[in-house]
């Protein structure tokens, strides 16, 4: 279900182009002076709001297939943790290393992630939302997320000191540790870059719609001074735009 703010971006863009619609019915009448004004440059700004609110959806899907794609190879880390715990004891490995590992495991097993984190369907991330805000829930993720890459380095760092672990299973060979660990740092990274890139979009559609100074609404309003001082306050054409609502919103 779309947001409100969701909903007041696209209205106030629906609403702006029946207002362009009909200043453009009025053909010559409608001559401003202000180049910002005239229907070449509200056509213009019109385009614009609409490829800017398309961005943002275009990158929150993207970026919600990161937070998905990360979540996928983050999956069962716990488990592997345990495994590879148990693996090392049945070496010869020093009383002293094991108990490392078991410092690090117990870091592993006590990792808080959010919700969308913890194996669990996330939200998506409302592409709508206002850009007033980076979400805690996004922030605590990275730290968790970046601890449990921190842990698993360590834990592989300890298991390739020890020469008698010399695991059959593949998944518990430190080669293929290795690989994890570098996906592992790849899908956080590409969740990292990816919110930005849906806040930059954000950032970029309020300041077309809401900019005090040429946003869509600004502009809306000046467009409706126009016409009432054309054709007066009492005209069938101000009649008609003056009950156009646009919403303004502060950025």
């Amino acid at each position: 279900m779309a947001s409100t703010y969701e909903t007041g971006c696209i209205q106030n863009v629906a609403n702006f182009e029946n207002l362009v619609s009909f200043v453009v019915g009025y053909g010559a009448t409608y001559n401003p002076s202000k180049v910002t004004l005239k229907v070449p440059a509200l056509q213009t700004q019109l385009a614009s709001c609409k490829a800017n609110i398309a961005s943002v959806t275009t990158t929150s899907v993207a970026f919600n297939n990161a937070v998905n794609a990360r979540m996928m190879t983050f999956d069962g880390l716990k488990k592997l943790s345990t495994r590879l715990l148990n693996a090392l004891d049945a070496t010869n490995a020093s009383t002293q290393l094991v108990k490392d590992f078991k410092t690090v495991n117990a870091k592993v097993q006590g990792s808080k992630l959010t919700k969308a984190d913890s194996g669990k369907t996330p939200n998506p991330i409302d592409p709508n939302a206002p850009i007033v805000d980076t979400p805690k829930t996004i922030s605590s993720s990275q730290q968790s997320y970046s601890s449990l890459i921190e842990h698993i380095a360590t834990i592989i760092t300890i298991v390739s000191t020890e020469p008698t672990y010399l695991p059959n299973e593949t998944d518990l060979k430190v080669v293929t540790l290795n690989t994890l660990l570098t996906n592992l740092k790849n899908t956080n990274t590409a969740v990292i870059n990816a919110y930005t890139t849906v806040s930059n979009t954000r950032v970029a559609r309020d300041l077309s719609l809401y900019n005090k100074t040429n946003g869509l609404c600004e502009t809306a309003k000046e467009v409706k001074m126009y016409v009432k001082s054309v054709y007066g306050a009492t005209s069938l054409q101000y009649k008609q735009i003056s009950g156009i609502e646009f919403k303004s919103r502060k950025i």
